[in-house]
């Protein structure tokens, strides 16, 4: 292991969609925080928002235009320069293979310039990671729960590095989910918070969805056939404004214990006690509450990241790079992307305390 690695921070790069995101981190194992220096976001929110989604081709040239400014604004705020800089790590996939492109050319360049190592990480791998970031971070074995816009899975973590997805999504993820459902009901870009917050004003109860496929065994998700049932529902409403509350209210409560009944699944087929949330739809608050009640209700252990870390981040990239840069791993110069990656396929990262 190089200690010229492990004690210069490590520089966090995410372009994997709509959010360019940097960190800078000093990797401090059993320390508040991790080593967390800086970490800045610039997100497309407003860019997309005209076409009611993410443009892959004004993603990608929004990531060149705020890339390095937010580089140089990271840096500032640590009170560093690229020279104490020990290594870079960018986001290699899975996702848009432009936006991806931009971080990772960056990343090399840097990296080639200072003659530090750099590595690309796993966007889902990062998002794994993210409670590592919190004071009181849990310990392998765990089972995470991944939820972000593109994805939905249980993975049994035996140590970093080392996965087994116990579920995955079919059709769409429960984040896809949240913003088709609420784009159908005519609320802004993007769908998926606005849902969450009008859900606050429905009424429990007033409809009723089912919650997909928890009347058979297995730990995969599937939440087309929830939103047929919304647009149904919604269509033949009245679609007044305490109406389209009282679906969102429907459909969030239906998401939330579907997930909730997979986790409990997963935990018993694992024997795990942790349980990890991590990813955007891990920011909702009805999943956070009723996770928090079934893990004081089972005795198990739930950690969620704090809230900017739900959503797509640096500073994720940067601990996943630290962690795997101190177990001496890196890649060579090629500028290599995944917009598919398989988490069970990456390499375990050498045993380091956490």
């Amino acid at each position: 292991m190089s200690t010229f690695i492990v004690t210069k921070p490590v520089l966090g790069i995410e372009t994997s969609c709509d959010e360019t995101g940097v960190a800078l981190l000093r990797w401090e194992p059993g320390q508040p925080g991790r080593g967390l220096l800086a970490h800045t976001l610039y997100s497309q929110i407003k860019l997309h928002a005209q076409y009611g989604g993410v443009v892959p081709e004004l993603a990608s040239r929004d990531h060149v235009r705020k890339l390095l400014p937010l580089v140089r604004e990271a840096l500032a705020e640590a009170g560093m320069t690229p020279q104490d800089l020990g290594g870079v790590a960018y986001t290699a996939g899975p996702g848009l293979v432009g936006a991806l492109l931009v971080g990772a050319a960056a990343a090399r360049a840097m990296a080639w310039a200072l003659g530090v190592p750099a590595i690309g990480i796993h966007h889902m791998e990062g998002h794994l990671l993210a409670p590592l970031l919190e004071d009181d971070p849990p310990a392998a074995p765990f089972v995470a729960l991944l939820v972000s816009g593109g994805h939905s899975m249980l993975v049994e973590v035996k140590a970093i590095g080392e996965y087994r997805i116990l579920g995955d999504t079919l059709d769409d993820a429960a984040g896809e989910a949240f913003d088709k459902t609420a784009k159908l009901m005519g609320l802004p870009y993007p769908g998926g918070p606005e849902l969450a917050r009008l859900a606050e004003q429905g009424r429990p109860g007033a409809f009723r969805f089912s919650r997909p496929m928890t009347d058979r065994p297995g730990l995969d998700f599937s939440f087309s056939g929830l939103k047929t049932q919304v647009l149904l529902a919604w269509r033949q409403s009245d679609q007044s404004e305490q109406t389209r509350a009282d679906i969102a209210r429907a459909f969030e409560d239906a998401v939330v214990d579907t997930l909730i009944i997979k986790c409990r699944r997963a935990l018993e087929a694992s024997g795990a006690r942790q349980l990890v949330i991590a990813g955007g739809v891990g920011a909702n608050k009805r999943l956070r509450f009723a996770l928090s009640e079934a893990a004081a209700k089972d005795g198990f252990r739930v950690y969620f990241p704090r809230l900017e870390f739900c959503t797509d981040n640096g500073a994720m990239i940067a601990l996943a790079g630290a962690i795997r840069l101190a177990g001496g791993q890196q890649q060579d110069e090629t500028v290599q992307v995944f917009p598919r990656w398989d988490l069970q396929g990456l390499r375990p990262a050498a045993e380091t305390p956490l």
